[in-house]
């Protein structure tokens, strides 16, 4: 009987030991509130459920794909990721051809139509007035034998082949019964847009590509510390500084392609600039390594530092501005550069207030709290930023220095 006895409380002793695991195991890998957080996940007291709390890498990186408080937060920026690597690889292989590509849709009817063959002639016969060229005889062969196996040639600009062509052109066809002087002179800009990218050895494409480097590099670390964080209190710690040094990346290559094809003809300020805020990103991404800047106290330092970081960017702006006022391209690429500043600048602002799950805590829980709204800010503006790039590539591909 005692026999009997102790083998039932034997078995319900496992059986209530076998439901604490259970409850356990739902329990660790189920959505937390905020109050029941360890200290290092505690940033944002304004959003109250749905956190993941240190559970299992596997879980960890499955959630990716389940509803969360950070489910959106991985993918504002992971999409933003994918969205710049196509962007990268198209530039790479498509950008080289774009002034090409525009400049021959916008031909007039009257060059669509012209003797390119006696055109060619004449470009052929004007050569020897063009500068900076050592065999010119070899030049004049190749553009007789074929239009478009000209080798390139350094230090020749569209504005050269402008003066070429208003010296030469017109002179040499002003007696001419098939072609008059005034619609030469109407042409000779767009010939000069079509050639000229054939003769011109393209401005070196490291600064446009650094930012892109930059770009990818800040969204998939972002989307990567919004993934892991949760495991555990180590690789929260690693996952925010490489946050934070993906931030600071991003900013710093955002300069790179504004001020080196703004004074590359300038190599003192082109270099100091880009020294200037090369020294700063290492200089936030070394203080985003101490461990008190990750306090959710010091949120809105590593805001004010950041758009600090930023911010500095208006003094190379207004430079160029006051280099090329007359150049329609520096205040087309500054619409965007303010746009992109607009952007970031909202988003740090949005980041650091807190806004809108401050207003209604428990509200913005899943979707809408002020990360989600940062990163959105941070993708378009770094977008802004990339179309900038392609207006900068474009003026100096045909204008040189």
């Amino acid at each position: 009987m005692a026999a009997t006895v102790g083998k039932e409380v034997e078995a319900a002793r496992r059986g209530d030991e076998e439901e604490e695991r259970k409850e356990g195991k739902r329990r660790r890998y189920g959505l937390v509130e905020y109050r029941a957080l360890p200290v290092y996940l505690r940033d944002n007291e304004y959003i109250l459920r749905y956190y993941r709390c240190e559970w299992p890498l596997p879980q960890v990186l499955l959630s990716a794909f389940s509803i969360h408080n950070e489910t959106l937060n991985v993918w504002t920026h992971l999409i933003g990721f994918f969205i710049f690597l196509v962007l990268t690889i198209y530039t790479a292989t498509k950008v080289p051809n774009v002034v090409d590509l525009q400049s021959l849709q916008h031909l007039p009817d009257v060059l669509r139509k012209a003797d390119l063959h006696k055109i060619q002639t004449e470009l052929v016969a004007c050569l020897p007035s063009l500068p900076h060229l050592s065999d010119l005889q070899k030049v004049k062969d190749e553009l007789r034998s074929s239009w478009n196996s000209i080798e390139v040639l350094p230090s020749l600009s569209r504005w050269h082949l402008l003066e070429l062509l208003s010296s030469c052109l017109p002179h040499r066809f002003t007696h001419s019964n098939e072609t008059s002087l005034s619609v030469l002179q109407s042409m000779k800009e767009d010939i000069a847009n079509m050639i000229a990218p054939q003769l011109i050895r393209p401005i070196a494409r490291w600064p446009f590509f650094a930012f892109l480097g930059g770009a990818m590099f800040c969204l998939l670390a972002s989307s990567t510390c919004h993934l892991l964080s949760c495991h555990s209190r180590r690789l929260a710690y690693i996952m925010l500084r490489l946050d934070y040094a993906g931030i600071a990346a991003l900013i710093a290559t955002s300069f790179y392609p504004p001020v080196y094809y703004s004074f590359m003809c300038y190599p003192f300020f082109c270099n100091l600039y880009l020294s200037f805020i090369t020294i700063l990103g290492v200089a936030t991404i070394a203080f985003s390594l101490l461990p008190v800047f990750q306090n959710p106290e010091f949120r809105t330092i590593r805001a004010c530092l950041f758009f600090g970081m930023g911010a500095s960017g208006v003094i190379p702006v207004i430079h160029k501005l006051i280099l090329f006022w007359h150049q329609p391209e520096a205040l087309h690429t500054t619409g965007y550069e303010v746009l992109m500043g607009f952007f970031y600048g909202i988003g740090a602002l949005v980041y650091a207030t807190r806004v809108p799950e401050r207003w209604m805590p428990g509200k913005f829980d899943i979707a809408g709290h002020s990360h989600q709204l940062f990163h959105v800010f941070v993708v378009a503006g770094a977008y802004t930023h990339y179309h900038a790039g392609l207006v900068y590539l474009k003026w100096r591909d045909l204008q040189g220095c």
